[in-house]
């Protein structure tokens, strides 16, 4: 083993470290944007629904 390896090896561990905690955090980034998409995809198929049935009820009631 040839000196100076150690802190050599030190620097490969944090670089390491670092890539493992950005590609987490990347990761629970996606999936919380990926959250926020379906929730805002659900609630907009919930109004578009019930502004449909709002509509089916005014015609029904006109008759």
């Amino acid at each position: 083993e040839r000196p100076g390896s150690e802190p050599e090896e030190a620097k490969l561990q944090t670089a390491s470290k670092q890539i493992v905690q950005n590609a987490i955090l990347r990761a629970v980034q996606q999936v919380s944007q990926e959250n926020q998409q379906k929730e805002e995809y659900t609630t907009t198929s919930r109004d578009r629904l019930q502004l449909g049935v709002g509509k089916l009820t005014k015609k029904h009631e006109k008759k």
